[in-house]
């Protein structure tokens, strides 16, 4: 989540390297080939949110929590809960993070009460995370003042080296003000905040939050890419040439892992006021990564476990 991370207390991630784990079945109705595989691509992880129930918990072998308040680094307002948490402002009634039966992961952003926020980031955490391939998730963003939606990745290591020597990746980012914008950014030590960041604009400015739409990333060694619906649709390409001088290239040492939020104010998208509408939704319909069989650059194993 660009612009924010700065020197905040939460730990992340570890996981899962790119390779079918033995034992893992993916369910759901929205598996298929990719539309630029031409038979290369295999899908090697998903999530397709599929839940039996109207409010299930994001599936406990994929996801966890980050929760708490204290701005997170950025002056956000919102509290974040687990699913079925009771700590001050989260309602177990109302959760901020579920999967529906209508096939969507759901964070929600809610008021309980005047300047009261509640919202959720899910995290990978310690489960799944990768390093190469083509990573994508199906989002609807969103919109009105105050909110700020993201999907995005940081280095296993953030445990040991911290935060910015991991390295980000911001796969999705709007403020909901510019649904129209998606920002794709990275960071690490010597680029952080708006150095290394790139904007997308829709196709005749539609909006993000009218419809579901795929951001995702090619990565492969010493380069990303960013694309916006197609794998094809390239719209920045970042290698350790797009760095400042002294910057350090942190996306060839380490798997990554996922974070799912949606925050509500902070320094970038400002505070709600009273245009805006509570609750709202950033809806996620898959997060998916593919490998291509043979390439000697991609990694594969093996999920790894903590």
């Amino acid at each position: 989540m660009a612009k924010w991370w700065r020197r905040s207390c939460c730990a992340f991630i570890c996981g899962l390297i790119l390779a079918c784990a033995g034992g893992i079945t993916f369910a759901g109705s929205h598996l298929g080939a990719s539309p630029a595989s031409n038979n290369r691509e295999t899908l090697v992880w998903s999530d397709e949110f599929t839940g039996s129930t109207s409010q299930s918990p994001p599936n406990p072998a994929n996801w966890n929590y980050d929760v708490g308040a204290g701005g997170w680094g950025n002056n956000e307002l919102e509290v974040y809960c687990s699913y079925g948490s009771n700590a001050a402002a989260c309602d177990p009634k109302m959760p901020n993070a579920y999967v529906g039966d209508d096939g969507y992961l759901h964070i929600v952003a809610r008021q309980p009460s005047p300047g009261t926020y509640t919202s959720a980031r899910i995290k990978s955490e310690g489960l799944q995370s990768f390093a190469y391939g083509r990573l994508e998730a199906r989002v609807k963003m969103p919109a009105g003042k105050g909110f700020w939606p993201a999907f995005w990745m940081l280095g296993d290591n953030i445990k040991s080296v911290d935060w910015p020597a991991c390295g980000e990746m911001d796969i999705m980012e709007t403020v909901g003000t510019h649904t129209f914008t998606n920002v794709g950014s990275i960071h690490g030590t010597g680029f952080t905040g708006t150095a290394i960041g790139t904007e997308y604009k829709s196709p005749n400015n539609a909006k993000f939050s009218d419809g579901f739409h795929t951001f995702g990333i090619l990565w492969s060694p010493k380069q990303i890419k960013f694309y916006v619906d197609d794998p094809k649709n390239v719209y920045v390409t970042y290698t350790p040439a797009s760095l400042p001088r002294g910057a350090l290239w942190p996306f060839d040492s380490e798997k990554f892992f996922f974070i799912l939020n949606l925050a509500v104010g902070g320094y970038w998208p400002g505070s709600p006021d009273a245009t805006s509408i509570f609750p709202q939704e950033m809806l996620v319909d898959y997060i998916r990564v593919y490998a291509e069989p043979g390439d000697p650059s991609a990694r594969s194993g093996a999920a790894a476990r903590k």
